[in-house]
């Protein structure tokens, strides 16, 4: 994401769904701007033009169209999601006919909504899209948020220091890793042991994932490679 804070309109006339949903943008790293009524909605983004909306169809004073409308007269492109509790397709084509970018029918989920709004804030340049957490290296998989590891598609089961192990090799793949530079970036700088430890955390890599992908460089150290 860029490093600029991405703000967030969310108007919605339902206190509780309005808090839910400003919390769900904060927990994002977004800034959220709550409005409960279309007048204060435009007088926010006037304001602070946002970079995204999160616009419910029903407001006590105007409806959402209306409201999309005048937030398209202060940007044309600013990105909205539409909520609303009409499920017709007559009425999601209106929505997105008057200028919705996407739509979400109530009752919805906020990991659904905190989905919806990324993608609309990639599209729109506004953030960008955030790194794969997954490495590979032939059918090795490593998943660096969840912290899970497949091999041929059947999960891994390894330590903590396992897998800083295999991460640290994975992200320095057909490169050669002397001892030293394992133990500094796995074990730490102050680590008082001895090289003997990173020879028996590799033989505990292999016994779980194969003697094929970390080879032993006499003397260098140690790489892995896909296996031939």
């Amino acid at each position: 994401m860029n490093d600029r804070q991405i703000h967030i309109l969310v108007v919605d006339d339902e206190p509780p769904l309005t808090e839910l949903l400003t919390m769900a943008m904060r927990l994002a790293g977004w800034e959220a701007l709550p409005a409960h009524d279309g007048e204060s909605a435009v007088k926010q983004a006037r304001a602070v033009l946002p970079d995204a909306v999160v616009l419910d169809w029903m407001l006590p004073d105007m409806d959402g169209l209306q409201v999309l409308q005048r937030l398209r007269a202060l940007s044309p492109t600013l990105p909205v999601l539409m909520l609303t509790a009409k499920d017709e397709v007559a009425d999601r084509i209106a929505g997105l006919t008057a200028g919705a970018d996407d739509y979400v029918t109530k009752p919805f989920s906020l990991e659904e909504i905190i989905v919806r709004m990324r993608g609309l804030l990639r599209r729109s340049g506004a953030a960008q899209a955030p790194p794969d957490s997954r490495l590979t290296l032939g059918d090795l998989v490593m998943d660096q948020d969840t912290h899970e590891v497949w091999r041929g598609g059947k999960p891994v089961q390894l330590t903590p220091t396992e897998f800083e192990l295999l991460r640290f090799l994975l992200n320095n793949p057909r490169r050669v890793l002397s001892k030293t530079q394992i133990l500094e970036h796995v074990w730490g700088y102050d680590f008082g042991g001895n090289s003997n430890v990173v020879e028996l955390y590799v033989s505990y890599l292999r016994r779980k994932l194969g003697m094929q992908l970390i080879h032993t460089v006499r003397g260098a150290g140690y790489v892995v490679k896909p296996p031939r």
